[in-house]
């Protein structure tokens, strides 16, 4: 058995480990878009490049993206790729603009294990800005449901 202050310490050292694999430990991607940090800095809003570029979440239920009902096309906020056809996306009650099916080679998935579990993360397949992740809670045909930070995108209406 093992004592109480050596079990914190493994304790510890697993959470930090999990912590520390899905915090920049990925291999950089050769991406379409590729900008130093303060171009970004210069392109985008603060809250999207924190969304974006340093993988943040908004707060639910605060993008007008999530009410926007419109025929149209939702592309990232900072490449301008496009992402989702709006005929893709649901009402998932979460909170955010939610989808079943990203457009053909629009994003990317990775492992996330920020929060110590393993997530399937979603980036721009153009410029590996961060978008949400995906869940397989979703409705059919696909089941899946990619839970999308609304400030990481722009609409343009049909």
């Amino acid at each position: 058995m093992i004592d109480a202050p050596n079990r914190r310490s493994f304790l510890a050292a697993l959470l930090g480990g999990l912590a520390l694999a899905g915090c920049g430990t990925a291999e950089a991607r050769p991406y379409r878009v590729q900008l130093s940090e303060a171009e970004w800095r210069r392109r985008l809003s603060s809250q999207a490049f924190q969304v974006l570029r340093e993988d943040a979440t908004e707060r639910a239920y605060t993008s007008p993206l999530n009410r926007e009902k419109r025929a149209g096309t939702y592309a990232c906020a900072g490449c301008g790729n496009d992402l989702f056809a709006s005929r893709t996306k649901f009402e998932s009650g979460t909170g955010w603009p939610s989808f079943w099916q990203p457009l053909a080679g629009a994003v990317g998935t990775d492992t996330d294990f920020t929060i110590g579990l393993p997530r399937t993360e979603v980036h721009c397949a153009d410029c590996g800005g961060h978008l949400g992740h995906v869940f397989d809670d979703g409705p059919r045909p696909t089941g899946k449901r990619y839970c999308m930070n609304g400030v990481a995108m722009t609409f343009r209406p049909a």
